[in-house]
């Protein structure tokens, strides 16, 4: 403590000691000041227009940097003030050693503004506060210099690539209100505008601090809105490089589609025709209904072509995905309806196949001309190729020909004569 406080004077060798300690910490504070003086985040602060919470932090924090000079200047007073009255005597006498007492070890350093109009502190309070007063600064000049270098210069290169997809949705007709994503394109870009002008002007409303204790700047840009621009960018991507896809192969896709149709339309037509060749030659014979052509198709793909026509593609992607599949769906339906109509001439002609081949069986072990054989023949043969034919007697008829055939081409056991001696 100083002496006027009731403290020690201290001696030379303190004295001495005290000077060489006080004067490094002098220059380390003097060192940091200029750093933070020339510090570009903070030149770019004192000529930015700031809003919201960076106004008020830099306005703070350019008070602190003010006081804190003050606190230099006292600081700088007094080390020069104790070096002078040093340098007077090798051996201070107890005068000398009482006033560099006050200079160097009590609480005797006046400094004026701030809160109130003066105060007095000791060396390490005032290295303290100046210690404090400049981490609160830095923490200010570092986290607005890194969302600077960081978040605008990442904007710019979103925005121009933006500019490239707009002109690019553009010409394939992907527009504000003409599709989904030429409306994203015109949000995405607005938002882009705005983020970047929100940035230059309160550049700590997006910076996340380190959690804990950390040293001034500590934390991170805050990119999560620009996070959510590039994701939609990508989507809107994706979206304009389908719709120059449907572009590109449309008139094939198209070609396809009127294939499709034409084939399940012949199918259909072809079912309407057998049914009635059914109907006159088979009898009693349950034979389903022949739906018409697909209206609804025709006329979609018919608005298909002309979403082609009139270069709307982005109505044309959506109607050619659906168009496909049930064009697809459509074509089973007509080939499943042409099967059902067709199983009794199917059955019928499976009937014939069969009793021929029996007959040829008999004929190739020479006898087929057995009377019973040629008889239940000659009454499948007139069932089945007689109109219209009832399959269920042919089918009955056909089998009996089947059991007379095998039991005629069974081996006979012999009889008792022909095996006696």
């Amino acid at each position: 403590m100083a002496p006027d406080s009731g403290g020690t004077v201290l001696s030379r060798e303190e004295v001495d000691r005290a000077l060489v300690r006080l004067g490094a910490e002098h220059e380390a504070i003097e060192s940091s000041l200029l750093a933070l003086q020339d510090h570009a985040g903070r030149r770019l602060l004192e000529g930015a227009e700031l809003t919201g919470l960076t106004r008020d932090r830099w306005a703070r924090a350019e008070r602190t940097v003010t006081l804190l000079w003050s606190y230099f200047d006292t600081c700088t007073e007094a080390i020069t003030t104790a070096r002078e009255l040093r340098s007077r005597r090798r051996s201070p006498n107890r005068e000398d050693l009482v006033r560099l007492s006050e200079l160097l070890d009590g609480e005797n350093l006046l400094v004026s503004g701030g809160d109130r109009l003066a105060e007095r502190f000791g060396w390490p309070e005032l290295v303290e506060r100046m210690n404090t007063g400049y981490a609160q600064v830095l923490d200010v000049v570092v986290a607005a210099d890194a969302v600077w270098s960081a978040l605008p210069a990442r904007i710019d290169l979103l925005a121009a690539e933006l500019h490239r997809l707009s002109e690019l949705a553009h010409s394939v007709g992907v527009r504000p209100g003409a599709h989904p994503a030429g409306d994203e394109l015109r949000r995405v870009t607005e938002e882009l505008t705005s983020l970047r002008a929100e940035v230059i002007a309160d550049p700590l409303a997006f910076w996340r601090p380190a959690g804990g204790s950390s040293a001034p700047g500590g934390g991170r840009p805050d990119t999560t809105r620009y996070d959510q621009s590039a994701r939609a960018l990508d989507d809107i991507r994706r979206e304009v490089d389908a719709v120059i896809g449907v572009r590109k192969d449309a008139e094939e896709r198209l070609a396809r589609l009127r294939d499709v149709l034409s084939r399940a339309d012949r199918t259909l037509a072809e079912a309407r025709t057998a049914r009635g060749e059914v109907l006159a030659k088979i009898a009693a014979s349950e034979v389903p209904a022949v739906n018409g052509p697909p209206t609804a198709l025709h006329e979609q793909l018919s608005a298909a072509a002309e979403f082609r026509r009139r270069a709307q593609w982005h109505r044309l992607s959506p109607l050619l995905e659906s168009l496909e599949q049930r064009a697809e769906e459509e074509l089973e339906r007509a080939r499943d309806s042409l099967s059902a109509v067709t199983a009794p001439l199917a059955v019928r002609a499976e009937l014939r196949g069969r009793l021929d081949a029996y007959k040829a069986k008999a004929a190739r072990l020479g006898r087929a001309e057995e009377p019973l054989l040629v008889e239940r023949y000659d009454v499948a043969r007139r069932m089945l190729w007689t109109a219209p034919c009832d399959l269920r007697a042919a089918e009955h008829a056909v089998r009996r020909y089947q059991d007379a055939t095998l039991e005629v081409l069974s081996p006979q056991p012999p009889t008792p004569s022909e095996g006696a001696p």
